[in-house]
């Protein structure tokens, strides 16, 4: 089969380019795949964070592609739907996971012709930060493409409600692997200046407001000596109002900053170092994030919203908090820490989970999803 891949991929960082990247690779194993990428994404005074491109420490995966597509140019909209069709695809697939890309992709998927099937990946339907635009446009999206892949219900909820008879399938985020494996916990302290012996609590990610980084810093503040806190991740945003927060917290010489973009070869490091990494996200669907933890084997804690409470909590790899405050917060830390056999059986299930959450399945799903269409 003939698939052509569009959404973002080398030189572009960060968690959808790193998805798409092992989508290429696996489909590729059976397939003849070629991969259509943006050449440009945002325009730079929309970007949030420092740099769209990886660095040449980044040790990111290239991906050959053929990068036509500008979100802020209608022409290039043209001469993308032109490329793709001469190529001659049997299956189109494409990545949606904000409003931003509905008019490019939404152009080139209502307009690809008869005789290439379109399946759209969906991270999102409708965003974690609303705009007042986003339901008009995820509408114009959806209406080009012929099927529909979410990665968890909480997302198939929301397309059904925006396009009620959608043909979907859920299959579960598969596991990221490319960022080696566990060190030593030792190492990975000293890597990172890091006491031994403590409770390390992990907050790892973009750090966006829906994300609830205020939340689990005014729940470790009540946590008290013996625990420590790592946050790890690139502000898209202003961090003043998480500095104050921690300026006057009675333990906040034992929160330890890594504000930036973390490297795929550091990745390692934060996730050998911790015990458990907490999501207290305000709004959620999936999260990549998870997808990072069940491969080091660290259990979570995360909020009951959106779909982490399906993909965690009901397959008991970690803790829910009912409520997404820093009480309820605080009150699972401390549940974790209490029974060396809760952490235990998370990982159990965790390993579990591995073997059920591969991309050769995920990619087999697909296919098979294709071949309903």
């Amino acid at each position: 089969m003939k698939i052509a891949i569009l959404s973002c991929f080398y030189p572009y960082r960060g968690g959808i380019s790193q998805f798409n990247a092992c989508l290429y690779g696996e489909l590729g194993k059976g397939n003849i795949v070629r991969a259509f990428n943006f050449k440009r994404q945002y325009p730079e005074c929309l970007f949030p964070g420092k740099t769209q491109y990886v660095t040449p420490d980044d040790n990111a995966v290239p991906i050959e592609s053929t990068s036509l597509l500008d979100t802020a140019n209608p022409f290039s909209y043209i001469s993308t739907l032109r490329a793709i069709r001469e190529w001659g695809p049997d299956l189109l697939i494409v990545r949606y996971w904000m409003s931003w890309f509905a008019p490019s992709l939404g152009f080139i998927t209502r307009h690809i012709g008869k005789g290439i099937k379109v399946i759209s990946i969906l991270d999102n339907v409708i965003p974690h930060e609303r705009r007042f635009f986003d339901t008009p446009l995820t509408r114009y999206f959806l209406s080009g493409s012929d099927g529909y892949v979410t990665l968890c219900k909480a997302v198939s909820e929301d397309l059904l409600r925006l396009r009620p008879g959608a043909r979907y399938t859920v299959i579960p985020h598969p596991l990221y692997s490319h960022f080696g494996k566990r060190t030593e916990r030792s190492e990975a302290e000293s890597a990172l200046g890091l006491r031994s012996g403590m409770k390390t609590i992990l907050f790892f990610g973009l750090i966006r407001e829906y994300k609830g980084l205020d939340i689990l810093l005014e729940a470790f503040g009540k946590l008290g000596e013996g625990y420590q806190l790592i946050v790890a991740g690139e502000p898209y945003g202003p961090f003043d109002k998480y500095r104050r927060t921690i300026d006057r917290l009675p333990n906040r010489e034992n929160i330890h900053l890594f504000l930036k973009y973390i490297k795929d070869s550091e990745v390692s490091s934060f996730f050998s170092a911790a015990d458990v990494a907490v999501l207290p996200y305000r709004s959620a669907t999936q999260s990549g994030i998870s997808s990072i933890s069940y491969h080091f084997e660290v259990p979570m804690i995360v909020t009951d919203t959106g779909g982490l409470k399906e993909t965690i909590g009901d397959r008991g790899t970690g803790l829910v908090s009912k409520e997404c405050t820093p009480q309820a917060i605080e009150h699972e830390i401390r549940k974790f820490f209490s029974d060396p056999a809760i952490r235990n059986r998370c990982i159990e299930s965790i390993r579990s989970e591995k073997e059920r959450l591969s991309w050769s399945r995920f990619c087999r799903d697909l296919l098979a999803f294709s071949g309903q269409l």
